[in-house]
């Protein structure tokens, strides 16, 4: 068997006895709060994160993962003997992390010409568990024999499926990510109603409304079994454990069976989402890319 290294970013927000137990490597965003610079999964987890933005008045900003920090990587694992790379971005829509990677691999081929080491960057289209989950399944089949080339197209044909459902129970963080303007957000807060949005090869657009926590938890559920494929997987992601048990039960009644994992929004998430938010991901119809 070829030896292989599975690389993915922080914004996969994969648990960490995950990542250990199936020896994925993770670069990680670094994240400025308040003038104070940090780097997610290292100087804190999501849940002391969103603890931070709450008594925050600053809004956060995170930085992508740089060509050079790809490139020493790379130098490493060919020096450790590795014949293949497998690297996951975040959507490379929304971040520079993808094309740092891709300008990383041709560097490194330019400057060791005689290494065999292969690296294959592939774009998840997505944030969170619509590529985390998907990470996992790629360093399980790569274990078992499969080729990278049977790898890279699963992931391609899952990355086209997935969907992402996400809502914010307050607008301060999202709002300055422009899914939703200043006055439509304050409005929001005083009356109580929070936009369910989609975000689907990283295009968010508003679905649903709906006026107070209860009616959310049903619309954002209802959503989801009306377009999620037949005994597929699901997956619960929020910022707060508070959020856990009514979205589960909700889900399980709605479509006959649990969540395959509930996680933690990592900090490079809640940086655009804000502390109190909860995403629902799922796999839905095949789209087609241009």
């Amino acid at each position: 068997m070829n030896k292989f290294v599975v690389l993915t970013d922080s914004a996969c927000d994969l648990p960490q006895e995950l990542v250990d137990k199936h020896h994925i490597d993770v670069v990680c965003f670094k994240i400025a709060l308040d003038g104070e610079g940090y780097t997610e999964r290292v100087d804190f987890d999501g849940e002391e994160f969103c603890r931070m933005l709450r008594k925050s008045d600053g809004i956060p900003t995170t930085s992508q993962v740089t060509q050079f920090e790809f490139f020493e990587r790379f130098e490493a694992y060919d020096r450790e003997g590795v014949e293949q790379v497998l690297y996951v971005s975040i959507n490379a829509g929304g971040s520079g992390t993808n094309a740092a990677a891709h300008a990383a691999a041709e560097q490194f081929h330019q400057e060791h010409p005689d290494s065999a080491m292969q690296i294959s960057v592939v774009d998840s289209h997505g944030y969170s568990m619509a590529y985390g989950a998907h990470v996992l399944k790629a360093a399980e089949m790569l274990e078992n024999g499969s080729t990278m080339q049977e790898v890279v197209a699963y992931l391609e044909d899952k990355f086209a499926r997935m969907e992402i459902l996400l809502t914010a129970y307050t607008l301060k963080v999202i709002r300055k990510s422009g899914r939703v303007n200043a006055a439509a957000a304050i409005a929001g807060d005083l009356l109580g109603i929070h936009p369910i949005f989609t975000l689907n090869d990283g295009v968010s657009q508003v679905v649903k409304k709906a006026r107070g926590d209860k009616m959310v938890v049903s619309a954002m559920v209802n959503q989801m079994k009306s377009r999620m494929a037949e005994n597929s997987p699901y997956y619960i992601c929020v910022t707060d454990k508070k959020y856990v048990q009514e979205y589960t039960e909700a889900c399980e009644k709605a479509v006959g069976y649990g969540p395959q994992y509930v996680v933690q929004l990592g900090c490079a998430i809640c940086s655009n989402t804000g502390p109190e938010a909860v995403g629902l991901i799922y796999e839905g119809v095949k789209r087609e890319r241009a």
